[in-house]
């Protein structure tokens, strides 16, 4: 099966901030790709996995990033599909810099934005626009979202 969300990290140091997206998104059982590509250091890489991303199946791509946030962005401007933001806390700031520069896109390049270290809304929101077009995870998802309530 083709995997249906692009994960993209800007540093392998945030591999573990991501744990709680992948747990959700086995939970869905949505198949991912992770990758770990940064906006500053490695430019032009980064700009081939966006562009690439449709024709590689992807549905969603999820771009969580920490400092100077700016891999959402810089994805987002290099596909359609729908870019989910992550800010990731790291330094001085401990990432309401990475919130800043994630939700602050100019107009024209959308970017949805998680909380501060959000990984598994990120998740949850790559599942709930996935499922737009797949019923059954729509119905699982509204199950998971019942479930909630008790």
């Amino acid at each position: 099966m083709n995997p249906e969300v692009l994960i993209v990290l800007g540093s392998k140091n945030d591999l573990e901030k991501i744990d709680p997206c992948l747990e959700v998104l086995r939970q869905f059982d949505l198949d991912y790709s992770l990758e770990v590509s940064s906006a500053h250091r490695n430019p032009e890489r980064t700009a081939i996995l966006a562009r690439d991303a449709e024709r590689n199946g992807f549905k969603v791509i999820i771009a969580g990033a920490g400092l100077a946030a700016h891999l959402p962005g810089v994805i987002a401007a290099h596909t359609c599909l729908p870019v989910i933001g992550l800010p990731l806390a790291s330094g001085a700031l401990n990432g309401v810099d990475s919130l800043y520069s994630i939700v602050q896109m100019p107009p024209g390049v959308p970017v949805a934005c998680m909380a501060i270290n959000g990984a598994k809304n990120a998740a949850l929101f790559a599942v709930q626009i996935i499922g737009l077009s797949k019923p059954g995870l729509r119905e699982k998802f509204a199950a998971y979202k019942e479930s909630l309530k008790s």
